[in-house]
């Protein structure tokens, strides 16, 4: 038996805490092997494991009820223990010498004590397919370097906590490094994307050198596939997006997608796309490109010039764009992204079963740059409408109302702090990216100092950092975080967050019961 405490995290997930690592991995074991259809993540975590459902397919509140049967019913985690993950690591880390002095030993006996470790995959997260290894062999806390390094490389073995750990891919980072492998830690294509997941044994062995390690990422478009159109400016930002990555949280991997919608979608049902087609995310506009070929397109979202030759054009229409045409979607006036659909959907290499570009994890495509062809496949399912959907407009981003949902840790915060929350008036700072945006306003004081361990993260969550200014965790966001979270965005007014531009004035008001 497994004792547990469910704490909310919005309208689609709960925590469920325990009181031990120990107990995470027993819970998560007991959890993954009676999963029920609509439970879309379990992430395990330092005290908790998170839980995310898909409302259409399983009540939150079903869901609550199975968990916790679960956590009663849970025996003695054993998983993994008659397999074990062998990584070879060449310890000649730039941090190797002065780690083994913090602990008292010499480098040669910290290695030997690092390979002589049974190690256990507790939880994964800050990137896909880092996995945070613990062990009983282990009996040492490495502080963290005092000033983050701004570049770790791709395979870096390092240390923090009671922690150890490889880098997936070059990343900032704070871990102390000992070490560098060239196991491939994550590789979206393969059948088990990470090497290293919730639950597996893991065993280091020193070797005297390794070759380096390449990262790779997929390019826009395959190069077998004919460009419909090539990209000549790609404006602030403009990146492959379609409905994102379900289910991939436990490898610590981001749901991604686009970050309106509701935007994306209408978009491609104005020219007769399936709705999680693949279209293009442009971030505050400057976007061009000329037609290889006779397309369709239509532009929804953020409101600006849509001009093909210079001839401006309505948005939330579907316009014909003839070859060897430019078509230019100039800088918004009003909202922050708009997205392009063309007819027959976009190509690209897929991740994990999505074509969208994490920004964050260097997951997918990278990002539209002048020159890139784009290929557009054959995938429309139906007619091009004859007539507008639905009324539309541009974005209201002047002042916007966001509801909340109950967050896990507002027990960390004072009684002024939730006050304040709900009774200011918050501004989109310039820190406002697809990861998240953080807001200016009061500070939200906190009842309870120290660090919390980290936890599993939703699209929504407002995290707290030490300043008292909360973030909004956006698409590409971490699948687990250290900071509390006070409060959800509900999903319903996620896509009017995904159109909030610098400047824009935020309001909150408490999310309406839904059961």
């Amino acid at each position: 038996m497994v004792s547990v405490r469910v704490r909310p995290v919005g309208e689609r997930a709960f925590l469920l805490e325990t009181t031990t690592l120990d107990d995470v991995l027993t819970l998560h074991a007991g959890l993954e092997a009676s999963r029920p259809d609509g439970v879309i993540d379990l992430v395990p975590a330092a005290r908790t494991v998170l839980v995310r459902v898909d409302p259409r397919a399983i009540a939150l509140s079903a869901a609550r009820t199975w968990a916790e049967r679960t956590a009663a019913a849970a025996e003695q985690h054993t998983a993994g223990a008659d397999s074990t993950v062998e990584v070879e690591v060449a310890y000649d880390g730039d941090d190797l010498a002065g780690t083994a002095a913090l602990l008292g030993l010499t480098p040669e006996e910290l290695v030997r004590r690092h390979t002589g470790a049974d190690w256990t995959v507790a939880f994964t997260g800050f990137a896909p397919g880092f996995g945070y290894l613990v062990s009983d062999d282990w009996p040492y806390h490495v502080p963290r370097l005092a000033t983050p390094r701004t570049r770790v490389p791709v395979g870096a073995v390092g240390l923090a906590a009671g922690f150890a750990g490889a880098y997936p891919r070059e990343t900032p980072g704070g871990w102390r490094l000992i070490g560098r492998t060239a196991a491939p830690l994550f590789d979206p294509d393969a059948a088990s994307p990470a090497l290293l997941a919730p639950g597996m044994r893991v065993r280091f062995r020193a070797v005297p050198e390794l070759a380096p390690l390449a990262a790779s990422r997929a390019t826009a478009t395959s190069g077998s596939v004919a460009p419909g159109f090539v990209v000549t400016e790609p404006g602030l930002l403009a990146t492959l997006q379609d409905a994102g990555r379900s289910g991939a949280a436990a490898l610590g991997v981001a749901g991604s997608g686009a970050l309106d919608r509701t935007a994306l979608r209408t978009a491609h049902r104005l020219v007769g796309n399936p709705e999680d087609a693949t279209g293009i995310e442009i971030t505050m506009g400057g976007f061009r490109a000329v037609a290889r070929r006779d397309l369709w397109f239509a532009v929804t979202g953020a409101w600006g010039p849509v001009l093909l030759d210079g001839r401006e054009l309505d948005p939330y229409e579907a316009h014909e764009w003839p070859g060897g045409g430019e078509l230019h979607i100039d800088w918004f006036a009003h909202g922050a992204r708009a997205y392009l659909a063309v007819r027959g959907g976009l190509e690209g290499r897929t991740a994990l079963g999505s074509r969208s570009t994490d920004v964050m994890a260097g997951l997918g495509p990278e990002p539209l740059r002048a020159g890139t062809p784009v290929g557009v496949a054959d995938g429309a399912s139906a007619p091009i409408p004859p007539s507008l959907l639905a009324p539309w407009g541009a974005p209201h981003d002047d002042e916007l109302e966001i509801e909340l949902a109950p967050g896990p840790r507002t027990d960390w915060f004072a009684p002024e702090a939730l006050t304040a929350l709900y009774e200011s008036v918050w501004t989109v700072s310039n820190h406002a990216d697809r990861v998240g945006a953080r807001l200016d306003g009061p500070e939200l004081v906190r009842a309870r100092t120290g660090e919390l361990p980290s936890e599993g993260m939703v699209a929504g969550a407002l995290q707290v950092p030490p300043s008292g200014r909360p973030t909004i965790l956006l698409a590409d966001g971490p699948v687990t975080g250290g900071y509390p979270v006070i409060a959800v965005v509900t999903d319903a007014s996620l896509d009017l967050v995904a159109q909030a531009r610098p400047g824009t004035r935020i309001r909150f008001r408490h999310a309406r019961r839904t059961e």
